[in-house]
């Protein structure tokens, strides 16, 4: 049981994020974590390397290369301008924000949407002298949601619609996830405007276009963007067409970073600017959910609660409470037996995909997008997001969010 306790210790801690005069970043408290069940013999140094899906880390990292390529040349700021010129006020911001990333996300996974994102509203809210945690929580929400209704909006769905053998897996998530995620971001965007409502001033917003700061590596940069977009369409098609072509997200990102990784002369500020810090927490995230994972504390309290596990209802309310503890992706990969062995169908398989995915909305650690968000936010400017600020407005959006989808499932 030791690592249920680690896992809670790092669970609160990331919470308070201070203890007397030390503060901690979240990335130190789940490596200290890791440490502990390494340490403690709950998991052995061969068994920790095993957990760790080196498949996220390496399309992570070349993800944040591409976006340091896009920041570092001034591309990204530049292209804002033409992204959100026509927002007016806060209120229009704040949807296009939502919206834009929510149907990004759905196309170039979520995690993607908030490497990219995170120094877009950083700036907005810097030129526009706001406070940049509404943009946040606007990214977070709105890469979370809109990354339900696509099979590779994020890890989980790919887990579902693959081993879960759902047929025309786009056309499906579209049929059963479109509608009621569409719903969900209204719902968000009504909960973002009640709880800022004192920020939402009726003052106009004036857009200026910033320069780009290195025109080459703009180039490479934008070769990057069309290298990303052409593989993920093609790994879209592939799908349809030639199922045995089919290649991982990974190769995506590491294909995309090569251009300015390669021909920019700025390869070596490119790697220092990799958010190597968030790949450390993911490292540790791995190995501290595979030594809780083995406990099988989670399983067990699943297999004795003699609930109706595979209905719609059921489904959703598991993945949202327990993706908090030991994250979605592991969540899934326990449950898809448990409905195989109950002969789920679809429906209960887009309600896996539902809920553990709005699970994300609901804390920070629910959504690896979220931690993204906030550490690189922190390196970035400074600015964060608490667990308090983050819960406040996630837990009762999350328990909207379950409701919708569970009326349309």
């Amino acid at each position: 049981m030791f690592p249920i306790i680690i896992l809670i210790i790092v669970f609160v801690l990331i919470a308070i994020r201070q203890v007397g005069r030390f503060r901690f970043e979240i990335w130190q408290v789940m490596a200290a974590g890791a440490a502990a069940v390494l340490l403690s013999g709950d998991i052995g140094p061969a068994a920790a390397l095993r957990a760790i899906d080196f498949d996220v880390i390496f399309f992570l990292f070349g993800m944040f290369v591409v976006g340091a390529a896009l920041e570092i040349s001034g591309y990204l700021a530049h292209l804002e301008y033409s992204l959100f010129k026509r927002a007016k006020s806060l209120d229009q911001l704040v949807f296009f924000v939502l919206f834009g990333s929510a149907f990004a996300s759905a196309a170039l996974m979520n995690d993607t949407l908030a490497i990219i994102g995170t120094p877009v509203v950083l700036l907005l809210a810097k030129k526009h002298k706001m406070s940049p945690k509404i943009l946040l929580l606007t990214l977070a929400f709105g890469i979370t949601t809109g990354s339900v209704m696509s099979p590779i909006g994020n890890p989980q769905n790919l887990l579902v619609a693959v081993n879960g053998g759902v047929a025309a897996p786009f056309i499906t998530f579209f049929r059963y996830l479109f509608i009621p995620t569409v719903l969900n971001l209204v719902f968000a965007f009504l909960m973002l405007r009640i709880m800022y409502s004192g920020h939402f001033s009726k003052v106009a917003l004036v857009h200026s276009q910033e320069p780009i700061k290195d025109h080459y590596l703009s180039f490479l940069s934008r070769v990057a963007l069309i290298v990303l977009s052409v593989m993920v369409a093609v790994k879209i098609l592939a799908v349809y067409l030639v199922p045995a072509a089919n290649f991982k997200l990974t190769y995506i990102a590491l294909a995309a970073m090569l251009p300015p990784l390669i021909f920019s002369p700025r390869r070596v500020e490119l790697l220092k600017k990799a958010d190597w810090s968030t790949l450390l927490f993911f490292a540790a995230m791995f190995i501290l959910m595979k030594s809780v994972w083995d406990v099988g504390f989670f399983q067990g309290v699943i297999a004795r609660s003699g609930l109706e596990i595979a209905s719609t209802s059921m489904i959703l309310a598991v993945s949202v409470a327990v993706s908090q503890l030991i994250s979605n992706v592991p969540l899934v990969a326990l449950y898809m037996p448990v409905l195989a062995h109950a002969g789920a169908g679809t429906r209960q398989l887009m309600a896996l995909a539902a809920g553990s995915t709005i699970a994300g909305n609901m804390f920070i650690l629910g959504a690896a997008s979220n931690v993204i968000i906030i550490q690189n936010a922190e390196k970035k400017a400074g600015e964060t997001l608490t667990f308090t600020e983050f819960a406040m407005a996630g837990v009762p959006l999350t328990l909207i969010n379950g409701i919708v989808y569970w009326i349309f499932l």
